[in-house]
């Protein structure tokens, strides 16, 4: 790094002096062409869209995305210094007058720090690989978002107490509750806060069990606690927490066995079948989704998910037969399903003309053109009007849209691959599966569409998503 350079070094982002000398760079900042400049910082130093956005400030990770892509542009002289300072670009290169950082000597002492960011809360740096390797939440926020979870946690349990103090008999009614508000909320709420308030409540409530009660209210208790530890599992795999996800979907299988309950079991084991998918062990979740159908009984719902289920890992381990054999058998369960059945929450099954998992499973055997056709009918029927793509199911929304950009990937189609990625990383709700399935995508479009702007710009995009699940970066 040179005496210029070792000038700059304390800003934001300091891109290097071999980029600001290039003449891609000196065309771009000649003409304030931003879209190109934006680009051309993205794709030569690595930093994702929120490191961009923190260097220059006042500015969204979503706007930076925009930016890039030609959607919107930079107006203002004020934005226009702003990108300079946090860029590290001299002001003459954007028709500026010299930056203050620009006039010292001693770059250890800057006049009265101007546009200093405090250490403390300065955002990350970009390592030599050029990889954000740190999650730039301040922690005054993250010990903030805490407290709050903990809060609204101990409501809960507040409320419980004096609820089970009026009338224990209501106890099992006032879990029941509770868990179906969990079941719907789960697939809304982020992993981390979801997981927080129901270990909470998972405590108390197996507390209560240390008590003297009828051996039918303890039953009725005991098959709470279960329903409890699978949300838990759900939350850890969103949350990439495996061995945790493990552990919990153990203990609501055993939970199961004592009351007699198969159908939790069966939903536990379904968690376990979605890790070993989404891990690429397909085999294994072939094995558990069809243990699942033998303890469950034909007919019911998760049954039916089940069966779904075994059909796409079939269709991830290459075997046509089977996974026909499976959609055929998957088909014939949902139509045994009956009125009313549940369409939304973690413990729901989506109607459709095919079982679910269909455009997947095709996808997987290679046949795009079908799966594109299948996703996009999935999309119209499932996640129509707007209000249910980000509402209700988020992530499962998510996925679809991922689906779709994987198929559209193998039919080379890279434009409307890309925009499925992009449409699917956009939302709010960042879950493990979701950003396997968005690593997935960028892997492909790296091997079939090398030295494209667009993979690039996904990938960044990529990036930033990963950073955002349970706070650290994959």
């Amino acid at each position: 790094m040179d005496e210029h350079e070792t000038r700059r070094s304390s800003y934001p982002l300091t891109i290097p002096d071999a980029l600001l000398r290039s003449e891609a760079m000196q065309q771009a900042c000649a003409a304030q062409n931003f879209q190109e400049i934006f680009r051309l910082v993205n794709r030569r130093t690595g930093s994702s869209h929120a490191v961009m956005a923190a260097a220059i400030g006042k500015m969204t990770s979503s706007r930076v995305s925009d930016i890039i892509r030609g959607v919107r542009g930079i107006r203002g002289r004020e934005v226009i210094e702003r990108v300079a300072d946090g860029f590290g670009i001299p002001g003459e290169m954007l028709g500026l007058p010299a930056r203050s950082w620009e006039r010292h000597s001693n770059p250890a002492q800057p006049d009265a720090e101007i546009g200093r960011v405090p250490e403390e809360s300065a955002p990350p740096r970009v390592d030599s690989v050029g990889v954000d390797r740190r999650v730039f939440v301040p922690a005054s926020t993250t010990l903030s978002v805490a407290a709050t979870q903990i809060s609204r946690g101990q409501r809960v349990i507040q409320a419980l107490k004096v609820m089970s103090n009026d009338s224990a008999s209501m106890l099992p009614v006032v879990l029941g509750e509770l868990i179906d508000h969990y079941t719907l909320t789960i697939c809304s709420m982020p992993p981390t806060e979801v997981y927080d308030e129901l270990l909470t409540v998972r405590n108390c409530a197996s507390n209560f069990l240390e008590t003297t009660m009828p051996g039918g209210r303890r039953n009725e208790i005991t098959l709470s606690v279960g329903w409890l530890s699978c949300l838990l599992g759900i939350a850890a795999c969103d949350m990439g927490a495996h061995a945790a996800a493990q552990i919990w979907c153990n203990d609501a299988e055993r939970r199961s066995r004592e009351v007699g309950h198969p159908e939790l079991s069966g939903w536990a084991v379904l968690t376990k079948s979605l890790i070993a998918f989404y891990q690429g062990r397909p085999h294994q979740s072939v094995a558990l989704a069809s243990q699942g159908q033998s303890v469950t009984a034909s007919g019911t719902l998760v049954h039916a998910k089940l069966a779904t289920q075994e059909m796409r890992a079939a269709a991830m381990t290459g075997d046509a037969d089977r996974t026909e054999t499976a959609r055929r058998y998957a088909s014939k369960e949902m139509t045994k399903l009956p009125d009313g059945v549940k369409v939304t929450g973690a413990f729901s099954i989506s109607p459709g003309e095919d079982p679910p998992y269909t455009a997947t499973s095709l996808m997987l055997l290679g046949r795009h053109e079908e799966a594109v056709t299948a996703t996009n009918r999935v999309l119209q029927t499932l996640y129509r009007p707007e209000a249910r793509q980000r509402g209700e199911h988020p992530s499962s929304y998510a996925r679809a849209l991922l689906i779709l950009g994987l198929a559209q990937a193998g039919a080379g189609n890279l434009d409307e691959a890309v925009s499925a990625g992009h449409d699917a990383l956009a939302g709010s709700r960042p879950a493990w599966p979701t950003v396997t399935l968005a690593g997935k995508l960028g892997s492909i479009l790296e091997r079939d569409f090398a030295n494209s702007g667009q993979v690039d710009e996904y990938q960044a995009r990529y990036l930033e998503v990963t950073s955002l699940l349970t706070g650290t970066t994959i």
